[in-house]
């Protein structure tokens, strides 16, 4: 008779303290049972697949061994935490990744005590995890702070302005580098294994301490050359220099998908008295998935997919993408002035500019994950003449901002700027929403800023930037597609500051900036089938205002409303402050503004984030007919 099958170990653990219940022999079917969960949870919801899969040992290990939550472990950047979710209470809702009341794509503090602290923006782990373990040092209570950083986010200078300032922490905190694509690596195996085991040992930690001792009762001379001598020893042999000089005892490289190299050396790093310390951990990417493995991209992010063939959900044809719109009207740009360049953020293919670095791979950077050096090179690329266009999402532009002011604004520099993600973004939610950039710009003296009502008008604006060279411009733009209408064959240099009227009427006027202005003639139309004449104007501008349209839509309509895709503050202020300055509002105008509400929304489809946002049709119809009940004689009554 046949064995029956054994119960599934995963099954059998919910949390990290059921998990450290098992044998050390019994964790590499747990961790593939973990890499098989992790697939066949992302084919159902789509999201972050490739870097889940390259941790699932790693986080296994991790969690293994350490006191998960009373140690804080900070994952960098966030989509690498599929595998951690399903091991800490999660798995029962893991399929709801990403969707409308279901789990985040990244970390999260409000969903479980075992994300300390959110990580959707990269190199943020050492700084906070630093902060755990220095918190804990001044309490004198137990806990580490343990920073997983990878994925590139090591590209960023704010993870080593933290490892610079780390060494107050002591063996609190533990840095453990995924290494899975940065190229940083020596060859790992066997030696290097066991030479990071000896290396991370607590006898020889204790014989390093003891000879560190008596190098300090030596003549200065004698010390110093004894020091050198530690540190050359070990870099010759395991690398990590770079790390020791900033504080750290480096012990690596180590297979990050070999569970039995890994868990005594984090069991060694655990309990030594030395530290910080940073543990050097190769992974790869998308590993234990050959469809994953295969693809040049390593599926760092994919649509629903079947599992067995690894073939993506295609989404039915539609309209181009705003990002390969403006793609493709900047190489048409840069075929005909060779002082356009284009600079982006560790974002080449999700900012369309993987276009123009193959046209044009001299005048193309892809800086990293450091929008800051980003943004003030591309100053300095303007202030020497050049004409460049720094494309980056409005949410990572947000850590940029001091250098758009300081090196850019200050300076009245002519960079361009392409704000990619404007608005809502749908799965990815609160973190990676572009909500405040009108704000956070057009607050600036002399920075034109732009918002793209459709594709068409995205084209006119890209070839509208490239020509201006007064000073800095914007130009804003949502994700996905667009809405479909014809991509004009030559672009128009657009007027600063004018916008259009695409629909006239009498008594509604709806000032509509970005791409807001299909839901406003939605509502026009209804608004028209209640009797109620109504004007629709596309703004284009925030910033600056046209003023003189923006006066005559004020004094020759009952009810004006504006709506954008932007927090409090932005498009709709400026026009309320511009009212006020002018007196208008004095004279009884109902003027409402729609924009973003203050609060941050979840993950959801863009439609329904708009529905709760109140931006769209529906909404504005409401607004103005609740401003027309308010009016006494009551139009909207007289008309219901």
């Amino acid at each position: 008779m046949a064995d029956l099958p054994s119960t599934p170990l995963l099954d059998t653990v919910s949390t990290p303290d059921d998990l450290r219940k098992l044998r050390p022999d019994q964790l590499r079917q747990l961790a593939d049972e973990l890499r098989t969960e992790t697939i066949s949870a992302v084919g159902t919801t789509g999201g972050h697949l490739g870097s889940g899969l390259g941790v699932v040992e790693l986080t296994t290990a991790i969690h293994y061994v350490f006191d998960t939550p009373r140690d804080r472990l900070v994952w960098d950047v966030g989509h690498q935490c599929y595998p951690h979710k399903i091991l800490t209470g999660r798995r029962d809702r893991i399929r709801t990744l990403r969707q409308g009341g279901g789990l985040s794509g990244f970390t999260k503090r409000s969903e479980s005590e075992y994300d300390p602290f959110g990580a959707a923006h990269s190199s943020t782990s050492i700084s906070a995890a630093l902060g755990f373990a220095v918190a804990n040092k001044i309490a004198g209570t137990p806990g580490k702070g343990i920073a997983v950083i990878g994925d590139g986010a090591m590209s960023a200078g704010m993870a080593y302005e933290a490892m610079n300032n780390a060494e107050q922490a002591g063996n609190r905190l533990i840095v453990i580098l995924n290494d899975n694509d940065m190229s940083i690596a020596p060859p790992v195996g066997g030696l290097s294994a066991y030479l990071s085991r000896i290396v991370s040992s607590r006898e020889f930690l204790g014989i390093r301490e003891l000879a560190k001792k008596l190098a300090r009762r030596l003549p200065r001379p004698f010390h110093n050359a004894a020091r050198k001598t530690d540190e050359f020893a070990r870099g010759m042999t395991m690398g990590g220099t770079l790390f020791e000089e900033l504080g750290f005892y480096y012990v690596g490289p180590i297979d990050g998908h070999n569970l039995e190299h890994l868990i005594p050396v984090l069991e060694n790093v655990r309990d030594a008295e030395e530290g910080p310390i940073l543990v050097h951990v190769v992974t790869k990417k998308g590993k234990g998935y050959g469809p994953a493995e295969a693809a040049a991209d390593k599926y760092h992010g994919v649509q629903k997919f079947d599992v067995i063939s690894g073939v993506q959900t295609k989404a039915p044809p539609g309209p181009p993408q705003y990002q390969n719109v403006f793609g493709a009207q900047l190489v048409a740009e840069a075929a005909k002035d060779p002082r356009i360049c284009a600079i982006t953020a560790a974002m080449p293919s999700g900012t369309g500019l993987d276009a123009f670095a193959k046209a044009y791979p001299d005048r193309f950077f892809d800086v990293g994950i450091a929008e800051q050096h980003g943004v003030t090179f591309a100053a300095g690329l303007a202030a020497q003449g050049m004409r460049p266009f720094c494309a980056i999402y409005s949410t990572f532009l947000q850590r940029a901002y001091d250098q758009v002011v300081h090196d850019v604004a200050i300076q009245n520099l002519p960079v361009r700027f392409a704000i990619d993600r404007a608005g809502l973004v749908g799965a990815d939610g609160a973190t990676h929403a572009g909500s405040f950039d009108v704000t956070y710009l057009a607050t600036l003296p002399n920075f034109v800023v732009m918002a793209a009502a459709d594709e068409a008008e995205l084209v006119h604006m890209t070839h509208t930037a490239a020509q201006y060279d007064t000073g800095p411009i914007a130009v804003r733009y949502p994700r996905g597609n667009g809405t479909g209408v014809a991509l004009p064959e030559i672009p128009q240099l657009l007027e600063i500051g004018k916008g259009r009227v695409v629909r006239e009427g009498k008594t509604v006027a709806i000032l509509s900036l970005g791409t807001r202005l299909e839901e406003a003639l939605k509502a026009a139309e209804v608004l028209e089938a209640k009797g109620l004449s109504t004007t629709v104007a596309d703004l284009r501008f925030a910033k600056p205002l046209d003023v003189d349209l923006i006066r005559k839509l004020l004094t020759t309509h009952e009810v004006a409303v504006t709506i954008e895709e932007n927090s409090v503050g932005g498009f709709g202020a400026h026009v309320l402050t511009m009212a006020s300055d002018e007196g208008l509002i004095d004279g009884g105008l109902k003027l409402r503004t729609l924009r973003l509400p203050d609060v941050y929304q979840d993950q959801d489809k863009p439609e329904v984030q708009y529905a709760e946002a109140g931006l769209d049709a529906t909404a504005l119809v409401d607004t103005v007919l609740k401003a027309l009940r308010h009016n006494s004689g009551g139009v909207a009554e007289a008309r219901a």
